[in-house]
């Protein structure tokens, strides 16, 4: 079983779509399953991160931000590929950093995430952007 979800995000940071896989996972699966969700997409990630406090989310994005500045940042004067903006390549780098893909186990028709846990797209272009990512079960 497999399914295509459009997240919309509005510019840099984490958007959560947790309710949109529950759903469909529960619809889908019946029993026991493994779930991978693939972001089909070069200047984005996908994470299980806390979904309680929303100053997480803000710290998290903050600490990307510092780690891979925008490419105008003299800091990343290095980089060549510029000519999509100052927030491509730094994009891309932060993409290759954090997972574009998860697995998150399904038992009894539910994902086995943790209390607090929940599906996010982080988003790494300072644009809004409308992202795909694909579901299987198997």
């Amino acid at each position: 079983m497999h399914a295509s979800f459009e997240i919309d995000t509005h510019g840099p940071g984490l958007t959560e779509f947790t309710d949109r896989i529950t759903r469909w996972v529960r619809e889908a699966a019946s029993d026991e399953a493994l779930l991978t969700l693939f972001v089909r997409h070069t200047s984005c990630s996908l994470l299980i991160q806390e979904n309680a406090d929303p100053e997480v989310q803000t710290d998290l994005a903050a600490y990307i931000n510092r780690l891979v500045p925008p490419s105008n940042d003299p800091s990343m004067a290095y980089l060549t590929h510029t000519y999509e903006g100052p927030d491509d390549m730094p994009g891309h780098i932060k993409a290759a950093l954090m997972p574009t893909s998860l697995q998150i186990p399904v038992i009894h028709g539910r994902m086995m995430l943790g209390t607090w846990q929940g599906i996010y797209l982080f988003e790494h272009r300072t644009r809004p952007h409308r992202r795909e990512v694909v579901g299987l079960l198997r």
